[in-house]
């Protein structure tokens, strides 16, 4: 691989700081620290508007390297030690699978700092939850074993980061039990869907802020006065449009809505929901994609009165998803089919509370309607305006009954369809309910 400007500048660093050490550097100087527009790698505006002292752009290249440049920090310490064995203050590790020099806390204190103390300080702070590195999840130090120093452990750096760096982009992460979601889509337009006025206009301000939410806390100055993110609750009935309106927000957006399957965030063991929870966001907010929580009950429900250890830990899983869904800086959707399921300290922190109801008769009417395919005739005992008026169904419902009634009509060669396929179908959801057909 060619070597590009930074990785250069890296290799004559470490070189130059154990020719330092040792005594062997002959009076060099310090290599200079290319800037941000002479690198070769594609770095993100994050890093470019973070202000990053030299220090801090330093712990990026070495915590990089690894994933660029495989070979470059063993051919440098092995031409250098070979006369002089082991090394502790160098620090490093070798990973499970990658057998190269994978750089710890200490690597990076014996390359930034020396001997110095007070130089030592601040480039520990660079590990600390309250940098700008934690903050963004872009490094950190992986947990060393029980009862050795902090700083020995690797420096692990975000995936997705290296990603952003190297090409230019970050894939979309992938369904995995560290990343319980998956993206759902639509091939369906807003004209498909049939919402009440009220609820219609509330979905726009959700859309608004999706478009200008940015422009309203940075240019307008209001990221000092409101929260990142934007939260919403979803109500109503199964079937009225939830899921589908999720899917709508991010296709004219260009979000990716990312649906949560709860059963694999919540878990009965403590502490390991919040675990779950912070691993996904962590992944999600790189890119601030809209999150999905579909049948949100079980994971936001209300808390309970405490009887025993267990309530005592439920209830303060409940507030940290509180506190980690707030500092989100995307959209976050929750949806439940009753808001009073719903526990009192999410509901005051929602920005919207939509209310998707049943379809009223003249709604009902518009979704038979827009439902069967274009290229089907209704035989003429169809009457959809009497079938909208005497059913209650929802949107979901209906187009379950369109669907049976189309195969009813292609199981027999033909597209014409049938007020008896339409009924029969009416009365399996109503089964399906156990509600009663009249």
């Amino acid at each position: 691989m060619t070597e590009v400007t930074e990785f250069k500048y890296l290799k004559e660093l470490i070189q130059y700081r154990l020719d330092t050490y040792f005594k062997t550097n002959n009076g060099t100087i310090a290599p200079e620290l290319p800037h941000f527009k002479e690198w070769g790698l594609s770095v993100p505006e994050i890093f470019k508007n973070a202000n990053l002292i030299d220090l801090e752009k330093i712990t990026l290249l070495l915590a990089l390297c690894p994933h660029v440049h495989s070979n470059l920090l063993d051919n440098i310490i092995q031409n250098k030690l070979s006369s002089t064995g082991d090394f502790p203050q160098l620090g490093g590790i070798r990973g499970k699978n990658f057998r190269g020099f994978l750089p710890t806390g200490e690597t990076a204190l014996f390359l930034l700092a020396g001997d110095d103390l007070e130089k030592r300080k601040e480039v520990q702070e660079f590990f600390n939850p309250d940098h700008f590195f934690a903050k963004h999840r872009i490094l950190w130090l992986e947990e060393p074993p029980e009862g050795e120093p902090k700083m020995s452990g690797k420096i692990v750096f975000s995936q997705e980061y290296v990603e952003l760096l190297v090409l230019g982009k970050a894939s979309k992460p992938a369904f995995s039990m560290k990343f319980p979601a998956e993206i759902i889509e639509t091939e369906m337009d807003w004209d498909d869907l049939v919402l009440t006025n009220e609820t219609h206009k509330q979905i726009q301000e959700l859309q608004t802020w999706i478009t200008h939410g940015n422009t309203l806390l940075h240019d307008w100055g209001m990221y000092k006065k409101l929260k990142p993110g934007y939260r919403a609750l979803f109500h109503g009935p199964p079937g009225t449009g939830k899921t589908l309106t999720a899917s709508l927000l991010g296709k004219y957006t260009g979000k990716d809505v990312y649906k949560i399957d709860l059963s694999m965030v919540v878990s009965k063991f403590i502490g390991e929901t919040e675990k779950n929870l912070a691993n996904l966001l962590a992944k999600a907010e790189k890119t601030e994609n809209i999150l999905f929580f579909d049948e949100a009950d079980a994971l936001f429900g209300k808390r309970t009165n405490v009887r025993d250890a267990h309530d005592k830990y439920a209830n303060q899983e409940v507030s940290y998803l509180l506190q980690r869904i707030e500092s989100y800086k995307g959209l976050v959707i929750l949806a439940s089919n009753f808001k009073s399921n719903i526990d009192d300290a999410f509901v005051r922190r929602f920005q919207s509370i939509i209310h998707f109801p049943l379809p009223k008769m003249s709604e009902r009417l518009i979704i038979w309607k827009k439902a069967f395919p274009s290229t089907i005739r209704f035989h003429s005992d169809v009457d959809l305006t009497q079938i909208a008026q005497r059913y209650e169904l929802s949107g979901a419902e209906i187009m379950n009954i369109v669907q049976y009634a189309c195969l009813c009509s292609l199981s027999v060669n033909k597209k014409t369809i049938y007020q008896q396929d339409i009924v029969t179908g009416i009365q399996r959801e109503f089964q399906k309910g156990g509600r009663v057909m009249r």
